[in-house]
C-alpha cells in the first residue's frame, strides 16, 4: 500500500515538467498564451493580468477606435445575416466579431441601434444560428450594454 501512495505522488509531481504540462487538456487545445489571429498588423497589446475594470481591458487606441467609427457605407459591402452576440473573452484585444457567418478572417461591418463600426470578422467554428461573440471593444463602441445580448447585422466588406 505505501509502495501506491509513492508511486501517485511521484505520478503527480511528474505532472508539473513541462515534458507533461497539459496532458489533461483536449486534444488540439491551443495554448491560452497564443495571439488569436488577426488582419491588423499591429493589433492592441494584450490587457494587463491585473486588469480588473473594463478600462483596463480595453487596450485599443484612439486611432483603433476612430478607424473602427470611421465607417463608409459607400463601399460594397455584403450582408451575411442577423446574429445575436455575447460578450467574448475580455483578454482577447481588439475590435472583432467571432460567427458562424464566416469561414475564414475578412474584415466586415456591424449594425446594432443604428451604430455601425468596422470589425475584424472572425470565424467562430459554430453550427449556423448558434450565436456569436463580440469584443469588448466593440461592444463598448456599438454602445451595446455588456451583459446584453445584442442582434447585430452583420456585413462582409
Amino acid at each position: 500500500m505505501r509502495l501506491i501512495i509513492v508511486f501517485l505522488f511521484v505520478v503527480l509531481a511528474g505532472c508539473t515538467s513541462p515534458s507533461l504540462q497539459g496532458i489533461f487538456e483536449a486534444p488540439g487545445a491551443a495554448p491560452a498564451a497564443l495571439p488569436a489571429p488577426t488582419l491588423d498588423p499591429t493589433p492592441p497589446p494584450a490587457p494587463p493580468t491585473d486588469a480588473t475594470t473594463v478600462d483596463q481591458f480595453d487596450t485599443t487606441t484612439e486611432e483603433d477606435r476612430a478607424e473602427a467609427t470611421s465607417v463608409d457605407d459607400s463601399t460594397e459591402a455584403e450582408e451575411l445575416g442577423v446574429t445575436i452576440a455575447s460578450l467574448g473573452p475580455p483578454t482577447e484585444p481588439g475590435i472583432w466579431l467571432k460567427t458562424p457567418l464566416v469561414t475564414e478572417l475578412t474584415p466586415g461591418r456591424i449594425t446594432f441601434n443604428d451604430k455601425s463600426i468596422n470589425v475584424e470578422l472572425r470565424p467562430s467554428g459554430g453550427s449556423a444560428g448558434s450565436g456569436s461573440q463580440i469584443s469588448l471593444a466593440a461592444m463598448r463602441l456599438i454602445e451595446a450594454p455588456l451583459t446584453g445580448l445584442p442582434e447585430i447585422t452583420v456585413f462582409r466588406r
